[in-house]
């Protein structure tokens, strides 16, 4: 660990910010004040923020506190697990090729596309008639 009282990475999916602490020694992982297992209750969820403290081996050796914003849940949970995975490498910049290969430090760039004027949404069309 650093000199610093803790490690911090930002990660962000879709609309959904979240800001990651990681502090030296033992403890869960804390999102918006409680148990990240109460505001994820979906086990997929749960492996996804797990995701970069399983490859570096590295699952309780930190507490984690997170605050999350906007979004949904799906779009949290990527969220943390890019900021997690940000915060590892500025921990140890050696974990950094380990979490590359997994697509742990890639950002996903998809958002929701914006709607068009005529359109119904961004590609619904109104039905066509011909007559």
């Amino acid at each position: 660990m650093t000199d610093a009282a803790y490690v911090w990475g930002t990660g962000r999916r879709k609309c959904a910010i979240a800001q990651v602490r990681l502090f030296a020694g033992e403890g869960g992982i804390i999102v918006n004040g409680k148990p990240y297992a109460e505001l994820f209750p979906r086990l997929e969820h749960r492996r996804v923020i797990e995701g970069p403290l399983a490859v570096t081996e590295m699952t309780g050796k930190f507490r984690i506190e997170v605050k999350t914003s906007g979004g949904g849940v799906s779009g949290q949970a990527d969220a943390i697990r890019l900021g997690i995975a940000r915060a590892l490498v500025r921990e140890s910049e050696a974990l950094k090729p380990i979490l590359r290969k997994e697509g742990f430090l890639t950002r996903d760039p998809r958002i929701k596309e914006r709607k068009k004027p005529g359109l119904l949404r961004a590609r619904k069309a109104p039905q066509y008639t011909k007559r």
